[in-house]
C-alpha cells in the first residue's frame, strides 16, 4: 500500500499503528515511533518533524532522502536499515548512544546535532558534515573521514591514524584533540 504527500500530526505509533508500506512525501510531525517496530516500511523523500523514535526497531526499514529535523532519536542502529538508496540529513536532533556501523554516509549532513556516544566505526562518511554539532565520545575507528566537515564540530577526538582524513576540514582549537592519543601538552 502506497501512501502519498500525507501529513501525520501528534500520533502515537505505540498506540495506533501505522500501516506497513510506502511512504512518499509525506510529513510526520510531533509523532511518537520510540520502541516502535519499523520492519518493512519504505519511506522516500519524507520529512521527520520533532518526533520521537528512540530505540525504534529499522530492520530493513528504507530511508531515501528523509530529512529529520529536531528529532529524539536515541539508540537506534542505522545498520539494520536497507542499504540501498540510504539518504538521510539530520537538523537539530539528538542521536546519542546510535550506531552507524559500516554504514554509507556520504555527503551526510549532521547539523546541530547531539551526538554523543556514537559509533560511526568504519562508516563511509567522506564529505559529510558535522556542522555545529557535539561529537563527544563518539567512536570513529577505521572510518572514511575524507572531505569531512568538522570546522564547527565539538568534542570530537579520534585517532588520526586509524581513520582516512585526506582533505577533512577542521578548525582550530577542536582540532587539538586529535593529539591526545599522544599525551603531550599544548599551550
Amino acid at each position: 500500500m502506497t501512501f502519498e504527500d500525507k501529513i501525520f500530526t501528534d500520533v502515537n505509533f505505540n498506540r495506533q499503528s501505522l500501516n506497513i508500506g510506502d511512504y512518499e512525501y509525506c510529513t510526520f510531525k510531533n509523532c511518537d515511533f520510540s520502541n516502535v517496530k519499523l520492519s518493512g516500511f519504505n519511506f522516500l523523500e519524507c520529512e521527520f518533524v520533532n518526533c520521537n523514535l528512540s530505540s525504534a526497531n529499522l530492520q530493513k526499514v528504507s530511508f531515501h532522502n528523509i530529512a529529520f529535523i529536531e528529532c529524539k532519536m536515541l539508540g537506534l542502529r542505522f545498520e539494520s536499515c536497507e542499504t540501498f538508496g540510504f539518504s538521510v540529513r539530520f537538523k537539530e536532533c539528538n542521536l546519542s548512544h546510535c550506531s552507524f556501523y559500516a554504514v554509507k554516509l556520504k555527503k551526510t549532513v549532521f547539523e546541530a546535532c547531539v551526538l554523543e556516544s556514537v559509533d560511526f566505526t568504519e562508516s563511509n562518511l567522506e564529505q559529510a558534515s558535522f556542522k555545529s554539532s557535539d561529537l563527544k565520545e563518539s567512536i570513529f575507528f577505521r572510518s572514511n573521514l575524507e572531505k569531512t566537515d568538522f570546522k564547527t564540530a565539538k568534542n570530537y577526538s579520534f585517532d588520526p591514524e586509524k581513520n582516512q582524513l585526506k582533505g577533512a576540514l577542521f578548525s582550530t582549537p577542536e582540532v587539538l584533540s586529535l593529539l591526545d592519543k599522544y599525551k603531550i601538552k599544548i599551550d
